[in-house]
């Protein structure tokens, strides 16, 4: 997909609507930058072309809910999309009749959805945004169940004097794991193995 373009044209006007065109793009979601005004020279010679270079504006949001909706088109699952930025954060929410087939097994296939709406917001733009892809909640609930989790296996740790090791989780889901417990007088975490496949071992102190 073009994301600039250069044009010429008889005038500067007819040179922008050119390139808005071949970009398909309206003038409130493109940048304008007149390279050369044009001239009609003298009785017809001489006639300089006016040239332009025209970028599109870059919505995070906008191409998020685009590619989304692509995806769920192509999946044939009818989606709604919400978005709200705040700072460098895009949290994108996205609602249907079947989102457990976007979630996946323990959020997998939610977070493999998440790792392309980055790439795809992030391609050729400068600062970098963080995305967050959430549905029904799901981000909150795992947190809670994987809070949880770590508060019993730590007991359990205490009870056994044996460590505890996790099944491999994503770096999000091990920072939780670590931050419920970094305060725990009698356990300590830390993580082991290669990505995918990196782990959590809860030890006694």
């Amino acid at each position: 997909m073009l994301n600039s373009i250069e044009k010429t044209g008889k005038t500067v006007d007819e040179a922008v609507h050119e390139a808005l065109k071949a970009l398909k793009a309206s003038r409130e979601d493109a940048e304008i930058t007149v390279l050369e005004q044009g001239s009609k020279g003298i009785l017809g010679f001489g006639a300089k072309p006016a040239k332009v270079l025209v970028k599109l504006r870059f919505d995070p949001e906008k191409t998020a809910k685009n590619f989304l909706r692509e995806v769920a088109a192509a999946m044939g699952l009818p989606l709604t999309v919400t978005t709200s930025l705040k700072e460098k954060q895009l949290f994108v929410n996205i609602a249907g009749d079947d989102m457990g087939i976007l979630i996946g097994k323990r959020g997998q296939t939610l977070d493999s959805l998440q790792y392309l709406v980055n790439l795809v917001v992030n391609k050729g733009n400068a600062p970098y945004i963080s995305v967050t892809l959430d549905t029904e909640n799901y981000r909150a609930r795992r947190k809670e169940t994987l809070e949880s989790l770590a508060i019993n296996l730590a007991k359990k740790v205490k009870a056994t004097r044996k460590n505890v090791v996790l099944e491999p989780m994503n770096p999000y889901e091990r920072r939780i794991i670590h931050s419920a417990l970094q305060n725990n007088r009698y356990v300590t975490t830390y993580s082991e193995g290669v990505e995918p496949y990196r782990y959590v071992v809860i030890a006694q102190k």
